[in-house]
């Protein structure tokens, strides 16, 4: 009886470790997303003013030199895609970096992607921007948090949401040249509909792999796993803006 009660206290310990390990690296993950995010929407937003003047002559808004290098010359298919190409360079170099190089990359990452989206405040209005982005942030608490207590097993979705990303980034390159509205429209309903998917699966892909691994110890390990899950949920709340933007956004 003694040895029944010396195991379920350790049992009871040890799931009350897991439990404070869990809470500790879920609030890593959102507190690096959260940065992310914020060198995001401040390089977006300092990159736009710099990128535009106002012309005394007419009062209109117009592209400085910057703006016309940026958006206007070949080096916007470099600023376009640069994102992406450092995704997949992280996703490689992973292994062999340490956890304070991988929270450095994201946080350029994030530099990066802000500059990749500086132009939606030339095009949208800013009112709409924010309007968007607090939609954006109710729906992505809901799903993350949906993905994160659900008892419900979301692993068998992960295919499918991954080819439906790689279906709506052929789609959004084709798009790029023959400029169809009716399949932008599509791209964006799919989009949204991916992506809020993605929130719920990657939050719970996240606890999941968190609690598989507590037990090995290994804290450089699960330092990367932390910025890895960030990139993720970053990665899920940029596109649900983005596809979100296209139904909201009031056009400047």
């Amino acid at each position: 009886m003694a040895e029944f009660r010396t195991t379920h206290a350790g049992t009871s310990a040890g799931a009350v470790r897991i439990d404070e390990g869990l809470r500790a690296h879920m609030n890593k993950v959102y507190g690096t997303m959260s940065v992310g995010m914020l060198i995001t929407a401040a390089a977006s937003w300092a990159i736009s003013g710099l990128a535009t003047t106002v012309d005394p002559a007419t009062g209109n808004t117009v592209l400085t030199g910057l703006g016309q290098a940026l958006y206007n010359s070949p080096l916007k298919w470099v600023i376009m895609f640069l994102p992406l190409v450092m995704v997949f360079a992280f996703s490689a170099m992973l292994n062999k970096m340490s956890a304070a190089a991988a929270q450095v990359f994201f946080y350029v990452y994030a530099a990066a992607m802000g500059l990749s989206l500086s132009w939606i405040f030339m095009v949208f209005t800013g009112v709409s921007i924010i309007q968007t982005f607090l939609v954006t942030a109710i729906s992505f608490a809901g799903l993350s948090l949906y993905g994160y207590t659900t008892k419900k097993d979301l692993s068998g979705f992960g295919t499918f949401l991954m080819m439906g990303v790689i279906g709506l980034v052929v789609a959004s390159l084709v798009n790029i040249f023959i400029a169809s509205s009716a399949l932008q429209f599509a791209i964006s309903v799919l989009g949204v509909l991916i992506f809020a998917g993605l929130t719920a699966y990657d939050t719970q892909n996240i606890k999941n792999t968190y609690l598989q691994m507590a037990h090995s110890g290994d804290q450089e390990w699960l330092g990367k796993s932390a910025i890895m899950g960030a990139l993720q949920l970053y990665l899920d709340f940029v596109n649900l803006f983005m596809f979100l933007l296209q139904f909201m956004g009031n056009r400047e």
